[in-house]
């Protein structure tokens, strides 16, 4: 496959001419939310913790021989219909589409991850939300990060937020760009100007076949649960429950497959094989 070029796509031509509508009563009971009666901030935060704790952040499709489509419908019925999650640019995106539909005003933004050296990934990178509620406040959301806050931020805010997922702070750079600190660590630099879902192909093609990229190299299924969170990585099975965290080697083939459909409501019926460890086998 060749890499997409991103300059075959303009941003100012980038969205759909017309919105896609999902269903949106059958989104809202597959994360277990009420709809709301007003796109507003208190709505917006019971969404956003909702979804964490039913979507779960998973890069199965790459070891699955899945294609990824950056398509609104494709990926709603991924994550609606087949009751499977996503990575960033999949799981941002359906909360978009069901954010709209339910009255926000919803802009796609790009981010560039910061790793424990400092050093910035790619343009494109990562996928975030702004959305503006009926009260025109303004608040990033993110629910394809894994590990992050648990509700929304409020963009415009420079203060400490605290969030049952850490400190977090919203700060601007001097060339205008924004960076999201979790307990005084840098996250992701976000770039504020709106992007169309197409900008995302290059980002989302470079995490799905690089070597550089930690994606094809290792298996992640990950869900916010009411006491922490579970994991699953490879064989790996990691709880972490009111701070303790537990680490247990699955037994079997069965027994894994039993955890994607226990724990995170995948029925999978063969396993994924890690993509890169497929390619070296092969060569």
């Amino acid at each position: 496959m060749d890499a997409p070029d991103p300059t075959d796509s303009d941003p100012t031509d980038s969205a759909p001419a017309a919105p896609f509508l999902p269903d949106v009563d059958a989104y809202l009971a597959r994360i277990g939310a009420r709809r709301p009666v007003r796109a507003d901030a208190a709505a917006l935060r019971e969404l956003h913790v909702r979804h964490l704790l039913s979507v779960p952040f998973e890069n199965l499709s790459i070891h699955l021989g899945e294609d990824i489509v950056l398509d609104e419908k494709a990926l709603v019925d991924k994550v609606v219909g087949d009751r499977r999650g996503g990575f960033c640019y999949e799981i941002n995106t359906t909360f978009a589409v069901l954010l709209r539909a339910l009255g926000y005003r919803v802009s796609l933004l790009q981010a560039r991850v910061v790793d424990p050296e400092g050093r910035l990934g790619i343009p494109y990178d990562h996928m975030a939300l702004l959305v503006e509620t009926a009260d025109e406040e303004r608040w990033l959301a993110d629910v394809g990060f894994g590990d992050h806050s648990h509700y929304p931020l409020a963009l415009d805010g420079r203060g400490d937020q605290e969030d049952p997922g850490g400190r977090f702070r919203v700060q601007e750079l001097a060339d205008g760009d924004l960076e999201v600190l979790r307990d005084g660590k840098p996250q992701y630099r976000l770039e504020v100007r709106p992007r169309g879902l197409a900008d995302f192909t290059a980002g989302a093609w470079y995490h799905r076949t690089s070597p550089d990229s930690h994606f094809p190299r290792s298996l992640i299924c990950s869900l916010l649960t009411e006491e922490g969170r579970i994991t699953l990585s490879g064989r790996k099975l990691i709880t972490r429950t009111h701070g303790e965290r537990v680490e247990r080697v699955l037994d079997g083939d069965e027994e894994v497959r039993g955890a994607y459909r226990e724990l995170f409501g995948i029925v999978l019926d063969e396993l994924p094989v890690v993509a890169h460890d497929a390619v070296e086998r092969n060569r």
